[in-house]
């Protein structure tokens, strides 16, 4: 559980933690890889969103999932992305959240990952919430922790 003073202070901030949908790369899960292949190597990313053509969240799919499809005993067959499709071999299982005010949920998580995918009760994909995003508010926190509360050091950190 995060400290109420913390959490407080985080939540004081007025920047929102969500990277919208509409400015978000993805892929729809009927694509296929070299489609893919392609919008991951224009963006430079190396993970994007996976939807379904009413922008459920369905997974994600990286450019080392595309690589591993290439690989064949005499090298690289990039003539094999034609003929597989993202739901094919997206990763499924990952971790959303339904409730951005959920800092405790989305700390934990973003210890692993760079971005989660952000989705209502219903599984709309509605952003993204990033490692940068969360790292630019707890900047926001080092820096005005003191207009809202006073610490004082306890017992057990001057031990």
């Amino acid at each position: 559980m995060l400290d109420k003073p913390i959490e407080e202070v985080m939540n004081h901030s007025d920047r929102d933690i969500v990277i919208p949908a509409d400015v978000v790369a993805t892929v729809n899960e009927n694509n296929n890889l070299q489609h893919v292949f392609l919008v991951l190597t224009k963006i430079k990313y190396s993970k994007i969103p996976v939807l379904d053509v009413d922008n459920h969240f369905k997974g994600l799919i990286s450019l080392s999932m595309i690589t591993d499809q290439m690989l064949v005993d005499e090298g690289l067959d990039t003539d094999r992305l034609g003929n597989i499709l993202v739901k094919d071999i997206m990763q499924t299982d990952v971790h959303t959240i339904y409730e951005k005010e959920n800092l405790e949920v989305i700390l934990r998580y973003l210890v692993d990952e760079n971005f989660l995918p952000y989705v209502d009760k219903d599984d709309h994909f509605l952003g993204i919430i990033t490692r940068r995003e969360i790292l630019q508010e707890v900047n926001f926190l080092t820096h005005n922790f003191d207009k809202y509360f006073h610490a004082e050091p306890n017992e057990i950190s001057t031990k």
